[in-house]
């Protein structure tokens, strides 16, 4: 799935792609939940300021905002909440003030409110028709379809036992031979301490997860096998393939954020495309300057002052 290049809608409806809408669950039935939420059981009252009040969602939403790398707003009791509904507060004591003293009234403030309102449209559509499209089915559907276009690889278990020498790595070889355990002899000998404990077991792997060389004797060794000593830039390996398997494919909750992502975007294009294709729009171009602009490196040329019409002759 390609993302659409999009930068102007990111502009318009900033926000919107970063956290991208949470899939559309049906509402609980009041005989379900046994009664009806009021509003300000569903979305708080958390300040009121001269009058007016602040409700949680206008926190979360400011919040959600201003941390574009964040996509779950922050609980009442936590210090970025309250840091927020701070900056609310102020915000609403300056605008109830500008009220008081009629700015709103004048021009700049007019066309300065009528684009914030259309700012504010713009998203309430496009969270609405998002909301709408991406649904727990339609994330399914696009996961199966994402997962059946992954080249998935081979993946190998093994244990390992690191020594400094060849010959020691021959010596556990010999004792391999004779029967004793694998993992028993790298709790015992091995000098790798992020495996040793665990009997030398690296768990599952690809070939790009590893050195080459090493991936090499991996990849070669037969299920069940013990390889033959061998040196990598760490030391002296032997190496003991436990299992093979196909990789396995990236787990639904794994991919959920970027299906989620993609889809929008998907979305909101054809959804601003679909406007323009039945919009009216009429382009003008603005009459080109042409005054010439001043060399910065030229020399600054003062003009004289006009003669003083009201001084005596």
């Amino acid at each position: 799935m390609n993302l659409p290049k999009l930068p102007l809608l990111l502009l318009v409806f900033s926000g919107l792609a970063s956290c991208g809408p949470a899939p559309r669950e049906a509402a609980p039935e009041p005989a379900e939940t046994g009664a009806v939420l009021s509003p300000d059981e569903l979305d708080p009252v958390v300040a009121r300021v001269d009058g007016t009040v602040i409700r949680r969602s206008d926190v979360e939403r400011e919040a959600l905002a201003q941390a574009e790398d964040e996509t779950t707003p922050p609980a009442p009791d936590d210090e970025e909440f309250q840091r927020v509904l701070e900056e609310l507060i102020d915000q609403r004591l300056l605008a109830l003030e500008a009220r008081r003293r009629g700015l709103h009234q004048s021009e700049e403030a007019r066309r300065r409110m009528a684009l914030a309102e259309e700012r504010i449209l713009g998203n309430v559509l496009v969270e609405t028709a998002l909301n709408d499209a991406v649904t727990e089915d339609t994330i399914q559907r696009i996961y199966q379809e994402q997962i059946r276009l992954i080249q998935l690889g081979e993946e190998v278990r093994a244990r390992h036992i690191l020594v400094d020498t060849r010959e020691e790595a021959d010596a556990i070889a010999q004792l391999l031979a004779d029967g004793r355990d694998f993992a028993e002899l790298a709790v015992a000998l091995s000098q790798d301490p992020a495996t040793r404990l665990e009997g030398g077991d690296l768990g599952y792997f690809t070939r790009q997860g590893i050195l080459p060389s090493f991936g090499a004797v991996a990849f070669a060794t037969p299920e069940g096998e013990v390889s033959a000593p061998f040196q990598t830039e760490s030391g002296w390996h032997i190496l003991q393939v436990v299992d093979r398997r196909r990789q396995p494919p990236p787990s639904l909750a794994q991919m959920r954020p970027n299906i989620i992502q993609f889809y929008t975007y998907d979305q909101l294009e054809a959804l601003v495309e679909g406007l323009r294709e039945d919009a009216e729009i009429e382009r003008i171009d603005l009459p080109v300057d042409d005054v010439e602009e001043q060399d910065a490196d030229a020399p600054l040329e003062l003009q004289p002052e006009p003669d003083n019409l009201d001084s005596p002759g």
